[in-house]
């Protein structure tokens, strides 16, 4: 039997890019392009925009003067990359093994196979691969979700070929975030911009859009009670969100509207900060 993986292009909403400030620009850029695979799209003197061939997934702001990340402020946890299949994130491992880089951690969530590490600003990230849906969501639409040990051994065991740069077909397939209070992210995440509650863990929630296991996720595990983001500090600076339907856009409008969240544009892309300050882009 054929197995079916979540399909991205169909889901209301999903995740176009990520966009950090970062104090040493040249050093992140070139991690992300040395560990990741991630190439040029575009350069200026103060931003690189770093993607899959030419698909941009990631944007690197320099600030030399931005204040040093705080691990307990509200913002980002990780940027998850998600790769197109098991045998690309064995590949990714063993190309990590090689250049020596410490890793933070694995994971198997039922959902996907996971491995996480951190750039050298302290910037979370997650790489990932998913297992097909039949493997997570039950005839009930119930999505299960854990977090075991992932069986390293085996996953290595599915390469079939070597590592050869962030594969065609990769995309960001989830952020997952640091909010100060769960009910507040759920009113802006849910109630606003319109995701559904996929799963609950003991102090974060698990956001998705057409049936994904989550496009985005909140915690407080470091973070409760933090306040917004200071101004000028480094790491998170905006998550894109890209709608399907074109129509999204004035329904998302009106309900941050009845919300009382002011949008600060009025034409595409619409511009909407979190309860935290992170900016949440809009693109149709």
């Amino acid at each position: 039997m054929t197995q079916e993986f979540f399909n991205h292009a169909t889901s209301p909403l999903r995740i176009g890019r990520v966009r950090l400030r970062v104090r040493d620009l040249g050093k992140i850029s070139d991690f992300y392009q040395r560990v990741l695979g991630l190439t040029v799209i575009e350069q200026s003197p103060d931003m690189i925009t770093l993607g899959n061939h030419m698909m941009p997934l990631l944007e690197l702001f320099g600030d030399p003067l931005a204040k040093p990340r705080n691990p307990r402020d509200a913002g980002l946890f990780h940027t998850a990359f998600l790769l197109p299949t098991r045998a690309d994130l064995a590949h990714w491992l063993a190309h990590v093994g090689t250049l020596g880089i410490k890793l933070q951690g694995a994971s198997d969530h039922i959902v996907s196979e996971a491995v996480y590490l951190a750039d050298p600003e302290g910037n979370g990230i997650e790489v990932y691969a998913d297992r097909a849906v039949s493997h997570w969501r039950d005839t009930s639409g119930q999505i299960r979700m854990a977090t075991e040990a992932l069986d390293m051994a085996d996953l290595r065991r599915a390469a079939t070929g070597v590592w050869a740069g962030f594969p065609e077909g990769g995309i960001i397939g989830h952020v997952h975030l640091q909010v100060g209070d769960l009910e507040r992210a759920d009113m802006f995440y849910r109630h606003v911009l319109g995701f559904d509650v996929a799963s609950q863990y003991p102090g974060a929630t698990f956001f998705g859009s057409g049936g994904y296991h989550h496009h985005l996720a909140g915690n407080i595990w470091n973070s409760r009670h933090a306040g917004p983001r200071p101004k000028g500090a480094a790491g998170l600076e905006m998550v894109e969100i890209i709608a399907r339907d074109p129509d999204m856009r004035s329904t998302i409008l009106a309900r941050a509207k009845a919300a009382g969240i002011a949008a600060n544009s009025l034409s595409a892309p619409v511009v909407l900060s979190d309860p935290w300050g992170n900016a949440i882009t809009f693109r149709l």
